[in-house]
């Protein structure tokens, strides 16, 4: 049963789960904000699942691999390493958002599937 009027509020809502993920700028809000909006119309529609899997998996990825980033900062090649992946982060989930809205679909690069 789909509550969507349209497959374009469809491919938006699965849009809005990858762009959730810039809420970064509260604490783990790139993965909290993909998690809320994923669990409130997983239900009513397989894409919105797959697409909020999807983003929930590779911010996951991203949190870890920057977290061992933060620590690689003792080394020194942290701090490459973290704007590395801050780039590729905000690249990759750009690249999502337009692959969604065109009803394309994209699979993360690095992403480590923790939700099936």
């Amino acid at each position: 049963m789909s509550e969507f009027a349209t497959p374009s509020d469809e491919r938006n809502w699965a849009m809005f789960c990858h762009l959730a993920a810039f809420a970064g700028f509260i604490p783990l809000g790139n993965i909290i904000g993909p998690v809320i909006l994923w669990s409130m119309k997983k239900d009513y529609s397989e894409l919105v699942n797959r697409e909020g899997k999807k983003s929930i998996n590779f911010q996951i990825s991203m949190s870890i691999y920057l977290f061992i980033s933060a620590f690689l900062l003792i080394i020194g090649i942290g701090f490459i390493l973290l704007m590395a992946l801050g780039l590729l982060n905000i690249i990759f989930v750009v690249m999502a958002i337009v692959k969604t809205l065109n009803g394309e679909d994209y699979k993360y690069p690095l992403s480590i599937e923790f939700i099936k």
